[in-house]
């Protein structure tokens, strides 16, 4: 049997492309429809969009020259998601660009006949949007993100950056998160640590301080703040209310640089260069629905000494000597 691993590997090298069809420039403008979570003035989100450009121009499609990108920025706001999901397909484009699982099935709902190409979906088969990986059909395909076992992995890593760890919050927004996904390994991962799990969804900033604010009340507990557009658009709240509390937490994404504790998961800028090459394959004539659905190649660990030592935390070597980066 081959295995998840084997499966990206071996097809990692379906999305290079010869560099004389690179080469080979329509005169005519393509239209390409981008939907990006967050707020178009945040420097994380502002950094993957920028990979996914780049990745573009080193394929030879440039914004303004031969290429027209039209993009949205949702905020991390389900209602929006929907307003700009209508707006973007009636705009017609050749191809479109969603990140994260609400996004993509808002334009599922929408449209049949463009081409989509997804970044950062989590479990794209269990959410519906593709029905397989390595052969999609239909109009969709593009990069997953996450693995389920990744939910235990994230409560271990809090245990052991925490040793007096008893209780761990499940932070998530149920709007936008596929918590679903990772609730089978954390609970094997709290029955193996004797940590209580508390399943705490939010929907404001206001929610978030009283989830912390509580954890905080008694020694012995911590928070996992779980992968969706939400938390990332409300990482400053999340983080400002651990660090009052002295509230251990372990995240996905950028948190770590942003003053999080430790933060561990995919390459996410990774996933949006990558993201490029689909969208030169189709905009080549290529059907999505052709192109598995593929996985991150890169991990990241970052750990955050500044804000341990604020919170009393004395980080492990065993998790140091693992850190891709440590901030001091």
């Amino acid at each position: 049997m081959i295995g998840r691993r084997e499966f990206v590997a071996g097809i990692g090298s379906a999305a290079a492309w010869p560099v004389v069809a690179r080469a080979q420039q329509s005169d005519r403008v393509r239209r390409i429809g981008v939907l990006m979570p967050g707020d178009e003035n945040d420097q994380l989100w502002k950094a993957r969009y920028s990979a996914f450009t780049q990745g573009l121009a080193s394929l030879g499609w440039t914004d303004g020259r031969n290429v027209r990108m039209d993009v949205r920025w949702d905020r991390g706001d389900i209602n929006r998601i929907r307003v700009l999901a209508q707006e973007l397909v009636g705009l017609q484009p050749e191809i479109i660009v969603t990140n994260g699982t609400p996004e993509t099935a808002a334009f599922q709902r929408e449209t049949r006949a463009i081409p989509i190409v997804f970044v950062n979906v989590s479990d794209p088969v269990a959410s519906g949007i593709v029905p397989r990986l390595d052969h999609p059909g239909g109009n969709i395909t593009g990069f997953a993100t996450l693995e389920a076992t990744l939910g235990g992995k994230w409560l271990e890593l809090l245990s052991e950056i925490a040793p007096g760890l008893k209780r761990a919050a499940i932070m998530f927004n149920p709007d936008t998160a596929t918590a679903s996904l990772y609730l089978p390994s954390l609970e094997a991962a709290a029955r193996s640590l004797k940590v209580e799990r508390i399943i705490t969804p939010v929907h404001s900033d206001e929610e978030i301080e009283a989830t912390t604010t509580a954890l905080g009340r008694e020694p012995g507990g911590g928070l996992v703040v779980m992968p969706d557009e939400f938390m990332v658009a409300h990482r400053a709240p999340i983080i400002s209310a651990a660090a009052r509390n002295n509230v251990p937490a372990v995240y996905v994404d950028d948190f770590a640089r942003d003053g999080g504790l430790l933060s561990y998961g995919p390459d996410r800028v990774d996933n949006f260069r990558r993201t490029a090459s689909y969208v030169d394959r189709i905009l080549r004539g290529a059907k999505p629905g052709d192109l598995p659905v593929q996985f991150p190649t890169k991990f990241e660990m970052v750990v955050n000494l500044k804000t341990a030592t604020a919170i009393g935390l004395t980080v492990p070597q065993s998790i140091l000597l693992r850190a891709d980066e440590v901030i001091e």
